[in-house]
């Protein structure tokens, strides 16, 4: 008996799909979205690379582990094409068809994605996300007559949500909360960063399983620094022990099918020294200040600019290490970003209700200097009609985080 080794098959195991993070309505009116920017270009067929893309216009979230992920979507179809590591899974949590790609013969993804576009056509791809080689592969077996660069169209697409967003995008935030109260019952003299880390990070995934019970559950997590460690926002946790009067950057993620929230707070272990407690309250009020300009008609660099004169007319403009916020969706620390809607002096997009954005400007004061380590405050805000929502929850402040 002959094996037969396709080079691609559909392996719609189950016989139904799975719950997916949105309605079907939902992603129809992201893939009419798409294909309103694909007629605007003249292109025949897109090809999404990235995960972020992948999830937003089919519902599915890859694990790529060195193999290639695509959803091509033409005027008529929307085909995630995936390997055969996956099995049925990629199917069953996508909107539309799904191929799935084997290894048996190198580039067969490009044969699974040239067998639904076609070759010789108008093709729209990510290029922030293909290498060199992949670029190269994608016209030899694509051989397409013309090529764009969908990226920022889709990006502008993504970074105005949908009431649907909205509302998954609040839950997160309310899970955010359960992490940061969970985190606070934890710190205490002597327990270690990791252990603190351990409470905040199970209490959201508890908490997302019982307001999602049919979601795939991945990717929460905790930053949890003290001391020395606050000076980035991106530090890993250590094992360090928390000593009274230490600085701490509490830093919440929890991941609700690809969207991503947060939850960052400065507090101290038991006691604020008078140096400490000046630089954090200058930051709070930092905050507070710039939370009331995000509004409908504010761009983000004038935003980042009346901030900054803010810090300025205190002396501690010298202190800020990047941007004050950004936008929130399909993302995460390893993927994603919508890097049209950050608080920056070289961002001129300009809010629009619907756009959801966090505050979050930080101070790092250097080792050895009076009130060291990373003074950070975080909440998320939907931008309304004539305002903003802040749909962040747990107290910022000394008058609430100093603890232990």
């Amino acid at each position: 008996m002959t094996l037969i080794r396709p080079e691609m098959y559909r392996y719609h195991n189950g016989g139904a799909k799975d719950a997916l993070p949105f309605s079907v309505e939902e992603y129809e009116d992201r893939l009419a979205g798409l294909r309103d920017i694909m007629d605007m270009h003249g292109l025949d067929a897109v090809v999404l690379t990235s995960m972020h893309n992948v999830a937003y216009y089919s519902g599915f979230l890859y694990c790529s582990f060195g193999r290639p992920y695509a959803c091509v979507v033409t005027k008529t179809e929307c085909v995630t094409i995936s390997a055969g590591i996956d099995a049925g899974q990629p199917w069953r949590r996508s909107v539309g068809d799904n191929i799935t790609y084997t290894d048996w013969k190198r580039d067969n993804f490009w044969r699974a994605v040239a067998s639904v576009t076609g070759t010789g056509k108008s093709i729209g791809c990510e290029a922030d996300h293909l290498t060199l080689e992949r670029s190269e592969k994608l016209n030899a077996f694509l051989q397409p007559k013309r090529g764009m660069d969908i990226a920022p169209a889709t990006m502008e697409q993504r970074m105005r949500k949908s009431p649907a967003e909205i509302a998954l995008i609040k839950h997160g935030a309310n899970v955010a909360d359960v992490g940061g109260y969970a985190i606070r019952e934890a710190v205490r003299e002597g327990a270690t960063e990791l252990e603190v880390t351990m409470a905040g990070r199970d209490a959201m995934e508890r908490e997302i399983a019982k307001r999602f019970p049919d979601a795939e559950y991945r990717d929460t997590w905790v930053w949890f620094q003290s001391g020395l460690n606050t000076d980035g926002a991106h530090n890993p946790v250590t094992n360090r022990k928390l000593k009274r009067g230490d600085i701490l950057s509490l830093n919440c993620f929890p991941m609700i099918s690809g969207y991503y929230t947060a939850l960052e707070r400065t507090m101290f272990v038991g006691e604020v020294d008078d140096a400490s407690l000046k630089i954090w309250e200058a930051n709070v009020a930092a905050h507070e200040y710039g939370m009331s300009l995000l509004k409908p008609g504010a761009s983000c660099a004038e935003v980042t600019h009346k901030i900054n004169e803010f810090f300025a007319e205190r002396d501690l403009l010298q202190y800020r290490t990047f941007g004050y916020g950004h936008s929130f969706g399909v993302l995460s620390h390893y993927y994603g970003r919508e890097a049209g809607l950050e608080l920056r002096e070289d961002i001129d997009t300009v809010l629009e209700p619907g756009m959801v954005i966090s505050m979050e400007p930080m101070l790092t004061i250097a080792d050895g200097e009076p009130g060291a380590g990373g003074y950070r405050e975080h909440d998320i805000l939907v931008i309304t009609e004539d305002g903003n929502e802040n749909i962040t929850g747990y107290p910022y402040g000394p008058g609430f985080n100093v603890v232990g």
